[in-house]
């Protein structure tokens, strides 16, 4: 049995999407929405399996990376989140960059000699990584327009990952990786009326329309936070939401609290682009918190500690 294990955003789609274009394998698929980083622990390996593991933290599934490589099991891990310590092991391969210009499926890129590049870049920009898929897309020479292009479809592959549970989605990730392993690239995706591009441009212009409604519940010149309803909407574009404020100011630090209903905050917090650096360790300060340095998230705040969130992001950035 061969798994792939993989986050169900842009990037740890088309991470996967690179390695099975390049060597086509029968997998079982392991992956849920984007803040369901814990997927190692769903594999039971033996000493014939083998394990690809694609953008979760190796900190946050530590135990569960020890336990399949005890069982015998090989592992091939890439990521660009927390690691914790690095186990050293004859079965795992490790391909971890923490820089905040790396992401999972440039790492893959990297990997393989970029060999599909261009749905490289798509991730990049479908992560935030703004400027580095720019600069990486002028060396591809592409044009303007191909970069919105790619742009836009890695912004919505992102947005579908965005949920509290899997029915909040407009695709399951496994099956939105499968419908775009139909495509040798990303530009081949946008030009087919029938791909998920068009499904999901529409879903995302009407969630995004609902949530620009929203007037900030606190703004300064370091933080601006933006408080959006209980909904499945305000659930599929926090994430994306946030990443277009990122954009807009480049010097302040941005949140998007999404009111659950059981007391509790989901956050999506993004430092500066000015400064991409500490929305992990912040969001880690928290329980239910973790993410990285230039974007992180709390998966349930309790209401009683916004304001306390707030003011600590605040002071950390001013």
């Amino acid at each position: 049995m061969h798994y792939d294990v993989f986050n169900g955003d842009a990037d740890g789609i088309i991470a996967l999407l690179q390695l099975r274009l390049k060597s086509p394998k029968n997998t079982k698929l392991i992956t849920g929405v984007k803040r369901d980083i814990q997927l190692l622990k769903q594999v039971e390996a033996t000493a014939q399996d083998s394990v690809t593991v694609l953008d979760i933290s190796m900190a946050k599934n530590a135990d569960a990376l020890r336990n399949v490589l005890e069982s015998g099991a090989s592992v091939f891990y890439a990521d660009h989140h927390q690691a914790g310590e690095i186990p050293q092991h004859a079965q795992l391969e490790a391909h971890i960059d923490l820089d905040a210009n790396a992401c999972t499926a440039l790492i893959i890129d990297r990997y393989l000699h970029g060999e599909y590049h261009l749905w490289a870049i798509t991730a990049a920009y479908g992560d935030n990584m703004i400027a580095r898929a720019d600069q990486l897309a002028m060396q591809a020479g592409l044009t303007e327009i191909q970069c919105e292009q790619l742009k836009a479809l890695g912004t919505l592959i992102n947005y579908n990952g965005y949920g509290e549970q899997l029915d909040d989605l407009h695709y399951h990730p496994a099956e939105l990786y499968q419908a775009l392993l139909g495509y040798a690239s990303p530009f081949d995706v946008i030009k087919d009326p029938n791909s998920p591009y068009s499904t999901l441009k529409q879903a995302y212009e009407d969630d995004l329309n609902q949530a620009l409604a929203c007037q900030p519940y606190f703004q300064n010149a370091a933080l601006s936070v933006f408080c959006l309803p209980n909904s499945k909407a305000s659930r599929r574009i926090s994430g994306v939401y946030g990443n277009l404020l990122a954009n807009q100011h480049h010097e302040s630090a941005h949140a998007v609290v999404t009111d659950n209903a059981d007391d509790t905050y989901t956050v999506s917090l993004r430092a500066p682009l000015a400064n991409k650096q500490g929305a992990g360790t912040l969001c880690s300060e928290f329980t239910t918190g973790g993410g990285r340095e230039a974007a992180a998230g709390i998966n349930a705040l309790p209401k009683s500690q916004l304001d306390e969130f707030i003011q600590r992001v605040a002071n950390y950035y001013a």
